[in-house]
C-alpha cells in the first residue's frame, strides 16, 4: 500500500514538473536545493555524534539530547527557510518568535556537541570541528535570508569568533582551531551566503514574470486604445454627414420634396460604408490614404454647403507610406471638425513639402465661422486631436491646432521625410505593424469651439441652396 502511494506521489510531481512554468522549475529546483543542504547537515551532525571516541566516554543521554535537537533544529530549519522565501520576495513576514527558537536549538546544539568533544577529548575528537559546522548550516541558511547581509555577515562572523576560542580553550591545539574556522566559515558562512544568492535569482525570475505580466496588460491597453481612436476616426466624420443630410431630408419632406428620397438614400449609402468600415476597423485592416481622404474632404464639405479648396494633392503621391497614412487620419478628423463646430463657409487644404531643414511635408487645414472663443492652450480635452497627435508622434510628427485671431481656426500636421518617418513602411494599427508609441507629454493645442447639441440647420440649408442652384 506504501509503495503505491509512493508511486502516485512520485508521478504527481514529475507531472507538476513537466507541466510547469520555467519559473515555477526554478522556484522548485531552488526550495529543493536548499533543502537537500539541511537534511544533508543534519545526518552529519547525527553521526559524527556517535563515532566511538564520543560514545566509549559520552553518556548516552547526552547522546540522544543532542540527536533529538539535531532533528528538531532540522525541522523548524525547514520552515523557517520557506517562510524566509516569502519574506525574500515580499510576501510574508517570518515570525519573531519562531527565528528566536531556531537560534537557541541551534545555540543548545553546540553546546552539546562542545560537551560531547570536551568528554570525549578533543585530541580523540578532532571530527567535532566539522560537527559544529554541520550544526550551524540549517539555521544560518535561514537567517541569511531573513536580515540584511550586512548583519547576517557580522553576526555569522561573531559566531564563528566564539566557537574557535571555545576551541582553542579546550584543545589548546592551533590546528584543531584552524580547522574549526575552515569549517564554520565553508558551512555555516560560504553556504548562508550561496543560499542569499540563490533567493537574489529567484527574485529576479520573479520580476522577470511581473514585468512581462505588467507588458502584456499594457499591450492590451494599447490595442484597446488604439481601438478607440480608429472608432472614434471613422465614425466621426460620417455620423456628422448622416447628420446633415437627415435634417436636410427631414426639411425637404416637409415641404413635399422628392429629393427627399435622394438624401435618405445617400444616408443609407453613408451607414453602409461605415458599417464596413467600423468591421474592417475590428478585424485590423483598415489603412487611410491621403489623396483619397482629401477628395472625401472635398466632396463631403462641399454637400454641406461649405466652399473647400484643396491644393497641393498632386504632392501626396511621393510621401512614404507611413506619412500617407498619418496625414490621411488629419485630414479625416479636419472635415470631421470643419462639419461639427462654428458656422464655417470656406475652408482651405493644402499639402506641401518644404526642404529647409531637411523634407518635410506640412498639412494645413484653415476654414471661418469660429462662433466661440477657444480656450487657453493646453486645456484641450478633445479625443481627435489626442488621437491625432498620437499618429503622427508615430513617424516624428507634431500638430498645432487653435484660432488664428481673426476668426479662423487653423490646424497644422508636420512631418519630417527622413529618418525613422521614411523608413516605417505600415500604417499605424495596421496588422503587422507595431502599435504606435504613446505621444510625449506636451503641452496641448486647443481645440475647435465647441459644437452645439443639435445639428446645424444653417449648413443643412447652405447645402439645399447649393443643390437648387446646380439644378
Amino acid at each position: 500500500m506504501s509503495g503505491t502511494v509512493f508511486v502516485r506521489v512520485r508521478k504527481l510531481r514529475v507531472r507538476k514538473w513537466r507541466e510547469g512554468s520555467a519559473l515555477d522549475r526554478v522556484d522548485l529546483y531552488t526550495r529543493a536545493t536548499v533543502y537537500l543542504l539541511v537534511w544533508a547537515a543534519v545526518p552529519a551532525v547525527i553521526a559524527l555524534s556517535v563515532t566511538r571516541p564520543v560514545r566509549a566516554k559520552a553518556p548516552a543521554v547526552l547522546i540522544a539530547v543532542v540527536i533529538l535537537i539535531a532533528l528538531g533544529v532540522g525541522c523548524l530549519a525547514i520552515r523557517l527557510i520557506r517562510k524566509a522565501f516569502l519574506q525574500y520576495l515580499g510576501v510574508a513576514d517570518v515570525p519573531r518568535r519562531e527565528v528566536q527558537v531556531g537560534a537557541a536549538l541551534t545555540g543548545a546544539l553546540l553546546v552539546g556537541l562542545l560537551a560531547l568533544g570536551g568528554l570525549a577529548g578533543m585530541a580523540k575528537y578532532p571530527m567535532l570541528t566539522t560537527a559544529l559546522g554541520c550544526a550551524t548550516m540549517p539555521f544560518l541558511c535561514a537567517y541569511a535570508l531573513i536580515v540584511p547581509v550586512r548583519t547576517a555577515v557580522k553576526r555569522i562572523l561573531a559566531l564563528n569568533a566564539v566557537l574557535c576560542a571555545a576551541v582553542w580553550l579546550m584543545s589548546g591545539s592551533a590546528p584543531l582551531t584552524a580547522a574549526a574556522l575552515i569549517s564554520l566559515t565553508f558551512a555555516g558562512g560560504w553556504m548562508s551566503m550561496t543560499v542569499r544568492c540563490s533567493g537574489w535569482v529567484l527574485g529576479v525570475m520573479y520580476e522577470l514574470r511581473e514585468a512581462r505580466d505588467i507588458e502584456t496588460r499594457l499591450a492590451v491597453a494599447e490595442e484597446r486604445l488604439r481601438f478607440g481612436r480608429d472608432l472614434h476616426d471613422v465614425l466621426g466624420r460620417n455620423l456628422a454627414v448622416v447628420a446633415l443630410k437627415s435634417e436636410l431630408a427631414v426639411q425637404l419632406a416637409r415641404r413635399g420634396r422628392p429629393e427627399a428620397v435622394e438624401q435618405m438614400i445617400e444616408v443609407q449609402r453613408i451607414a453602409q460604408e461605415s458599417q464596413r468600415e467600423v468591421r474592417e476597423v475590428v478585424r485590423g485592416y483598415r489603412e487611410t490614404g491621403l489623396g483619397a481622404e482629401l477628395a472625401g474632404a472635398q466632396g463631403v464639405l462641399k454637400a454641406a454647403g461649405i466652399d473647400c479648396r484643396v491644393f497641393g494633392a498632386e504632392a501626396a503621391d511621393a510621401l512614404p507610406p507611413a506619412v500617407h497614412a498619418a496625414l490621411g487620419w488629419v485630414v479625416r478628423e479636419a472635415a470631421t471638425n470643419v462639419l461639427r463646430h462654428g458656422d464655417a463657409e470656406r475652408c482651405t487644404v493644402a499639402l506641401r513639402v518644404t526642404d529647409d531643414d531637411g523634407p518635410t511635408a506640412i498639412l494645413t487645414v484653415e476654414n471661418d465661422g469660429v462662433r466661440h472663443r477657444s480656450a487657453p492652450p493646453g486645456t484641450s480635452r478633445g479625443s481627435g486631436l489626442v488621437g491625432l497627435r498620437e499618429r503622427l508622434s508615430g513617424v516624428a510628427g507634431a500638430l498645432e491646432a487653435g484660432p488664428t485671431g481673426d476668426g479662423h481656426f487653423r490646424l497644422t500636421a508636420e512631418v519630417p521625410l527622413t529618418g525613422a518617418a521614411a523608413t516605417i513602411g505600415t500604417t499605424p494599427g495596421a496588422p503587422g505593424a507595431p502599435a504606435a508609441p504613446a505621444a510625449p507629454a506636451a503641452p496641448a493645442a486647443p481645440a475647435a469651439p465647441a459644437a452645439p447639441a443639435a445639428p446645424n440647420a444653417q449648413n443643412a440649408q447652405k447645402a439645399q441652396k447649393a443643390r437648387e442652384e446646380s439644378r
